[in-house]
């Protein structure tokens, strides 16, 4: 475990030197804490405080902001459910649960699953209204760290409950980007009529003290953190850790070039490989790229001769694995140091697009 460890080491030592330096334009900025300041203000203003959070870091992702809030003012949404482990989904909401926590799962890209979560958040109005007997218009108020959705997750809410309430006018709609940090403002939208909802998509905040380095590991690889913080190279090969000691990896078994499912690598003689090594060897998102790299991982972890367990053999599989993603991601082997900056950028983001598997690396408190 080592390897892991290290790893580990190296993200938690350059977030916190970032989180300690006083003209960080990215950590706990002067923008952070006023959008801190107008959280909490109108946190006493708001009917029902949503706070999103990461599926695959549910307890990491926690807003500390929120501690202090009521639990029967808020409802924990974990978000990105689609890239999390479901069975391990479904264990933290019934944790939540058990917590006296309202909790709810979604994909916010889904609109069935934002339909569910609408149709549950107008019950829960309703309880409002019959405690509160409120004529006045409801307010849900979005609140997170960077990077858990909250954007998309408004604008899913306000698209569907906008056309299930056959309003007429043109949708507004928040700024959404994969970068963390991008909302600088509060804005509102309306989700639903008879009683009007709004909901307020806020801007992200990051507690001002430096978190320990596990917690800040799991933010850089789902995100939450920007990737020139910890280092793309860091963050891919703590993924590979991951990959290497799980589980999920053995799902690809019949993709493996020894058994009867091998794959097109791009040089095959059928046409259609040779149309798809003419026109997107180079792009890694195409699905027989996918599949090769699931097939080359297999491959690699399968048949490696060290333990997994032990750091030095760890590290040894690691550096493997990205010198094979070389060719499997057709990059010039001749400079294979910049191409392990190339491969870290595109197993990145296959594994926080769900390609390469769920994970959820956080795991539900024994008690």
């Amino acid at each position: 475990m080592a390897a892991g460890e290290s790893v580990i080491g190296a993200i938690g030592k350059s977030v916190k030197a970032v989180a300690k330096s006083r003209g960080s334009e990215w950590w706990y900025t002067p923008h952070m804490a006023a959008a801190a300041r107008a959280i909490d203000k109108r946190l006493p203003l708001v009917d029902l405080v949503l706070e999103v959070r990461d599926a695959r870091i549910p307890l990491s992702s926690e807003c500390l902001q929120l501690r202090k809030t009521p639990s029967a003012s808020r409802i924990i949404v974990l978000n990105k459910a689609d890239l999390a482990d479901r069975s391990q989904t479904k264990e933290w909401l019934s944790f939540f649960e058990k917590q006296k926590c309202m909790a709810f799962g979604v994909n916010s890209h889904n609109r069935d699953n934002i339909r569910k979560f609408l149709t549950f958040l107008q019950g829960r109005v309703r309880e409002l209204t019959k405690k509160d007997d409120r004529a006045h218009a409801i307010t849900f108020m979005l609140v997170g760290i960077p990077n858990v959705g909250k954007s998309a997750l408004a604008n899913s809410l306000h698209q569907v409950g906008r056309i299930s309430a056959a309003e007429k006018g043109k949708l507004k709609h928040t700024s959404v980007t994969p970068q963390p940090g991008e909302t600088k403002c509060i804005s509102s939208l309306k989700i639903a009529s008879h009683p009007n909802i709004f909901v307020l998509d806020t801007p992200s905040v990051l507690i001002p003290d430096v978190i320990d380095d596990e917690v800040c590991s799991k933010l850089a690889l789902t995100g939450a953190i920007k990737d020139s913080v910890a280092g793309e190279i860091n963050i891919a090969e703590y993924f590979l850790s991951i990959l290497n000691l799980g589980e999920e990896y053995k799902k690809w078994e019949k993709l493996s070039s020894s058994g009867t499912g091998a794959v097109l690598t791009g040089e095959g003689s059928s046409s259609l490989g040779k149309k798809q090594k003419r026109q997107y060897q180079t792009d890694h998102t195409q699905d027989f790229i996918v599949n090769n790299v699931r097939r080359t991982l297999f491959d690699a972890v399968s048949s490696f001769s060290g333990r997994t367990d032990n750091g030095e053999d760890l590290a040894r599989l690691i550096k493997e694995e990205f010198e094979v993603l070389q060719k499997v991601f057709h990059l010039p082997l001749e400079t294979k140091e910049c191409n392990f900056d190339r491969v870290a950028t595109k197993l990145l983001n296959l594994y926080r697009t769900g390609r390469l598997g769920h994970y959820t690396l956080d795991r539900v408190p024994c008690h």
